[in-house]
């Protein structure tokens, strides 16, 4: 049905494809048969030579509007998935439209925000600054004289936004079916991934909720500027926010005409980045030159808060096992660390795997820091990655794409640049949190819970085994691939008994000491119960109590059994 009511709109997609010479999407996709006169589809695909194929495929998105503009811009994020010379290209995707005629933008604004703009503002530019396929952004002042950037979304965009979604999952769980390439990619997932990030791109409200974070979680930073969002005159559709003026990061002529000092704008500029990732775990995802102004003062002003990527525990604990890798220069370290990151649906050859990096780990073996390129050990990486087919985590590839554009503007702005002495610290701190007793009472606690579900599952296989033995006997047929959930399980609980029996003879170590010294007992009293750890008796009721309070169920593998 909705094929049928969308029919026109699959046709405008497939003949685009078509005119650019992408029979392979076109297969994938199976899109080719919305095509009107199926059999002068060749006459399509005679496209122009002078373009490469990344060039066509920049064009077609082009042309097919904002929602397709905004995957490409998505895709140009994961270099784990396309080709260097596809993300450069998507790179360029430019998101621009002619503006929307100015009594159609005063109708939705004064419809959006009840009242005239006369009313709500003292001066009001109806020419925009900007018009992009999603909204447009105009200068304003407000009525107490603060300048303002007014967003304003473009009318018909959410609806035309959301067929071309549907018709985008759609297309994704065809190519899922047909294409063979796709089966090492969750493209339906990625389809849902793209959908998700568009939508909350559409949203002002979450935009403006997304600024006031960054300016909170810089408050103490005073060389850092994070727009004020107006809420009075804001909503879902209109975005009202303080208006930033300074120098674009890579217009070094300005920035020297100003007096500022690069290399020490170089070292800020990474330390921000650096807090986002590492600190917060909230960053800003899209920081091109366009939304970072440099103000005379060299105050930093971030803008454009609609694409943001979130760093959780598990992907920083992730990070901390690659960071860890990577600095003992152990390819196998390496290939399980990126294994442990991967989110492909097919398993992966840790042995091929670590074959494929030692190239990677020879390029920075045995040199000093100083001649290190992060970005291209970063980029032969993705290469590797690529090569197996191993998708990463969307954030984790934001944050790759965050470390390379900051090693280039720190260089671009001081030739001397070093990435490693900013983020060196910040990356040894993720590391030894790991290791910290925090971390150390969750992986007792997770080995607790397994421990225990365990023990109580036992004696019920038990009973079922007897009864298929009473009966005659099972006849089993198993596949090694029915035995990976097993081993996976097995191999995380034995790591955390592990965990738990080094955890427990440092606790027991600790306590040993504090007994043998009355003085020392006293000094180390208070921090060990405030790290939640006086004793190994305190671990243990710990380890029970948390067992019986996070029951989870044990995930049997599947065995195909036939009574005799």
């Amino acid at each position: 049905m909705a094929v049928i009511q969308h029919l026109d709109r699959y046709r405008v997609i497939g003949e685009t494809l078509a005119r650019h010479g992408l029979g392979v999407l076109l297969g994938a996709s199976g899109i080719e048969r919305y095509i009107p006169f199926h059999r002068q589809l060749a006459r399509y695909t005679h496209r122009s030579e002078s373009y490469s194929t990344a060039q066509h495929v920049r064009l077609a998105l082009e042309e097919l509007g904002p929602t397709f503009v905004k995957l490409g811009q998505l895709l140009s994020t994961r270099p784990e998935l396309l080709p260097p010379a596809y993300i450069s290209e998507l790179a360029l995707l430019q998101d621009s439209l002619s503006p929307v005629p100015e009594r159609v933008i005063r109708e939705v604004l004064e419809s959006e925000l009840g009242g005239t703009l006369e009313a709500l503002f003292e001066a009001f530019d109806l020419t925009p600054l900007a018009s992009a396929s999603i909204g447009q952004a105009h200068a304003a002042t407000l009525l107490d004289g603060t300048d303002v950037v007014v967003k304003v979304r473009r009318p018909g965009a959410l609806e035309q936004i959301e067929v071309d979604l549907e018709i985008l999952k759609n297309l994704a769980q065809q190519a899922d079916r047909r294409w063979l390439e796709a089966a090492d990619y969750d493209l339906p997932g990625l389809a849902e991934e793209f959908a998700r990030t568009l939508r909350n791109e559409l949203d002002y409200l979450a935009e403006g909720r997304n600024a006031e974070r960054f300016a909170e979680n810089f408050a103490d930073d005073s060389g850092v500027r994070i727009p004020r969002v107006f809420w009075e005159t804001t909503t879902s559709r209109v975005l009202t926010i303080e208006r930033l003026s300074g120098y674009k990061v890579n217009d070094l002529e300005a920035l020297d005409a100003a007096g500022i000092d690069r290399p020490a704008l170089a070292a800020h500029a990474t330390q921000v980045v650096a807090q986002m990732i590492f600190d917060d775990g909230f960053f800003h995802a899209d920081p091109h030159p366009g939304n970072m102004f440099i103000e005379p003062d060299g105050r930093i002003g971030l803008i454009d808060f609609g694409m943001v990527g979130v760093v959780d525990a598990e992907l920083r604990e992730r990070l901390g096992l690659l960071l860890v890798a990577l600095a003992r220069k152990d390819p196998h370290r390496i290939a399980a660390a990126l294994a442990k990151l991967s989110t492909s649906n097919k398993p992966v050859n840790l042995k091929e795997l670590s074959s494929d990096l030692v190239p990677v780990v020879a390029l920075y073996d045995g040199l000093p820091l100083a001649e290190i390129s992060v970005g291209k050990m970063i980029r032969e990486l993705l290469s590797v990655l690529r090569r197996r087919h191993l998708q990463l985590p969307r954030e984790f590839s934001l944050v790759l794409k965050m470390v390379i554009m900051t090693e280039g503007m720190g260089v671009s702005l001081d030739p001397d640049f070093q990435l490693e002495e900013v983020l060196g610290p910040y990356a040894q701190r993720l590391v030894v949190n790991r290791y910290s007793l925090a971390s150390l009472r969750r992986h007792l606690t997770d080995a607790g819970v397994d421990a225990f579900e365990i023990a109580t599952q036992l004696p019920i296989q038990l009973r079922r085994l007897q009864v298929m033995l009473d009966e005659g006997g099972p006849e089993v047929h198993l596949r090694t691939a029915e035995l990976d959930p097993l081993v996976d399980r097995l191999d995380v609980i034995s790591k955390r008994v592990v965990f738990g029996v080094v955890g427990a003879a440092v606790v027991r170590g600790v306590v040993d000491l504090a007994a043998a010294d009355p003085d020392r007992r006293r000094a180390w009293q208070l921090p060990l119960a405030g790290a939640g750890v006086g004793t190994a008796g305190t671990i243990a009721v710990f380890l029970g109590w948390s067992t019986l309070r996070r029951k989870q169920p044990l995930q049997a593998p599947r065995i195909r059994s036939r009574r005799g």
